[in-house]
């Protein structure tokens, strides 16, 4: 394998679920998190870490179908981009199974994210500017993620 792309699926990982000299990756922002947690919101209009969750998961998805010419429309869920999820308070066990079943997506469209990278005979500008973009969007989107989880804290 090329040194590019081992370089490319470090940072990939270290941004996910590898540990980080920053802090808390993405798959750390969410350790603990229940699915009332994830449902809450600051304010209507904005969104909660469950949809920022499987935001997450579907540009992992877009970007590998970018990377390897695969068709849109495979996606596991309908939609895209953004999927509108509970808004608070569900905690009973079919919203933490809800949950636990949505972070599943996230942590499948990393690994399938991570295969398309390590299958790459070498990293083409397009491919090397794509994976940077993945993994900023990781790290930005686990920096919300901590903030939300921190407001949430203080609205109690």
């Amino acid at each position: 394998m090329q040194t590019e792309i081992r370089v490319l699926l470090g940072s990939l990982d270290e941004a996910f679920d590898k540990k980080s000299w920053h802090g808390p990756n993405f798959r750390g922002s969410l350790r603990g998190v229940t699915a009332a947690q994830a449902a809450w919101r600051p304010n209507p209009a904005r969104h909660n870490i469950w949809e920022l969750t499987l935001h997450a998961a579907y540009w992992k998805y877009a970007v590998r179908r970018r990377l390897t010419g695969e068709k849109r429309g495979a996606f596991t869920l309908k939609g895209s981009n953004f999927f509108v999820r509970p808004s608070g308070g569900e905690s009973d066990d079919a919203g933490e199974a809800a949950w636990k079943r949505d972070v599943s997506i996230l942590q499948a469209e990393h690994r399938s994210l991570r295969a398309a990278v390590a299958s790459l005979p070498s990293a083409s500008p397009q491919a090397l500017h794509l994976i940077r973009g993945a993994t900023a969007h990781d790290l930005y989107h686990a920096g919300q993620i901590r903030l939300l989880r921190r407001l949430q804290e203080g609205s109690k």
